[in-house]
């Protein structure tokens, strides 16, 4: 097994890999096929898990894994090079080479694929990376299911080979060629025992999210590759300090305005696992022992934030003055 390893200040557990493959899947999609250098076998991951790549340039960016979640010999993810790219998908794209060392977190999922049925599953662009293990989760299950995938060129649309011998099932459309998926017919009414499973751009999501509000509850599942307005605030405004007691540490700090939970945290010395710090992967969900959350993040799903058991504390604050932590 690769070896493993905390990442110092993180707490997440790593693995040491190497870069086995890379081979182009679209125009400007690249798919990158990870191992261990020994031919170990891997530990295992469930359809809609993301890997953090920890990138020789300091970043560290998440990916979607899109191979075959039975294959332990490997990991596939797929890396679109993005035109305002923050240097994560440029640096995949023209640095890594097979050979390379690599960091990369544990599998974990935020995106679970659960049991039923009928799937619906709407993919525009790079977004069909987590669900391609999807499909074939669903195929194994029996369950009846159909794809409808749009980009804006058929050139940029990726694993169209792989899609191919699920025949009808699979419904493609071009911008350029068929125009837009159309979102109203396929969301305007609910479907009796359907899951809808969605990944795409945020303008895609929003759209999927207003055309399905009418879903039942949970039934309406997404995925963001990046932080919507709501975690990513563009000032302090109308903040207040936030008393954080951290129960099992002893610690007790005041996140003042504009300073994230997260950083105060850390600062008084506690240790709390994060990633993107963005509120999109999930690694620094912590359980809520008191107090009411803001949530800001986008992994929990509203039910789940009305409850308030846990938070996102990278981008997350508090309705409440205090907030009593499990950590």
């Amino acid at each position: 097994m690769g070896t493993r390893e905390e990442v110092t200040g993180m707490g997440l557990e790593t693995l040491e890999l190497v870069v086995r493959q890379l081979r182009w899947e679209a125009r400007d999609v690249v798919s990158v096929r990870l191992e261990d250098a020994d031919g170990e076998t891997l530990p295992g991951w469930t359809p809609g898990a993301h890997i953090d790549l920890h990138l020789a340039n300091g970043l560290i960016r998440q990916y979607s894994l899109c191979g075959d979640p039975a294959d332990k010999t490997g990991y596939r993810i797929a890396v679109h090079l993005a035109p305002a790219s923050r240097g994560g998908s440029r640096y995949v794209h023209e640095n890594l080479r097979p050979g390379q060392p690599i960091t990369i977190s544990l599998p974990r999922n935020n995106f679970e694929m659960l049991d039923a049925p009928n799937y619906l599953f709407l993919a525009g662009g790079i977004g069909i990376t987590p669900l391609l293990g999807m499909i074939g989760e669903a195929q194994r299950r029996g369950a009846d299911w159909e794809l409808h995938y749009g980009g804006r060129t058929r050139a940029a649309l990726a694993f169209l080979d792989e899609l191919r011998p699920h025949g009808e099932r699979v419904h493609i459309l071009s911008e350029d060629r068929e125009g837009r998926l159309d979102l109203p017919g396929l969301l305007g009414e609910s479907r009796s025992s359907t899951l809808v499973y969605s990944c795409g751009p945020e303008g895609m999501l929003t759209a999927v999210e207003q055309f399905g509000s009418a879903w039942p509850e949970g039934t309406v599942r997404l995925e963001r590759f990046a932080p919507t307005t709501r975690s990513t605030p563009d000032d302090a405004a109308g903040e207040q300090p936030v008393r954080v007691v951290c129960r099992r540490s002893g610690v007790t700090a005041t996140a003042a305005p504009g300073c994230s939970i997260l950083d105060t945290l850390e600062d008084a010395g506690v240790e709390v696992p994060s990633s993107c710090r963005e509120g999109i992967c999930g690694s620094c969900e912590t359980t809520v022992l008191q107090g009411i959350p803001d949530h800001r993040d986008d992994v929990l799903s509203s039910a789940e934030q009305a409850a308030g058991k846990t938070m996102m504390i990278c981008v997350s604050r508090a309705l409440t003055d205090e907030l009593v932590l499990d950590l």
